[in-house]
């Protein structure tokens, strides 16, 4: 009889990783539409950085915008849309 415990699964971080990836970069889309928002391929085949160019112009001033994780680059599209505002004063 063996004395050896079975080898127990490690949780696959990984894929863990990469599922709250996409739903941070859903959520991302679905809160700033007038952004096309992304991640952009590393020199390795990995994901990199999150990059979000600019469509609308009422949405931003840069015309893109790249942040190394998807906080600080929703806090910047939130930077983004106040400068719009700013930047283009409203007419009647």
């Amino acid at each position: 009889m063996s004395t050896e415990r079975p080898t127990q699964a490690t949780p696959d971080t990984y894929k863990a990783d990469t599922e709250a990836a996409e739903k941070a970069l859903a959520e991302l889309r679905r809160d700033f539409t007038g952004h096309r928002i992304w991640r952009a391929t590393r020199w390795d085949g990995r994901l990199g950085d999150w990059v979000a160019s600019l469509h609308d112009p009422h949405a931003g001033v840069d015309p893109t915008v790249i942040a190394s994780d998807h906080a600080a680059l929703r806090e910047a599209l939130v930077n983004e849309a106040e400068r719009a505002k700013t930047a283009r004063p409203r007419t009647r």
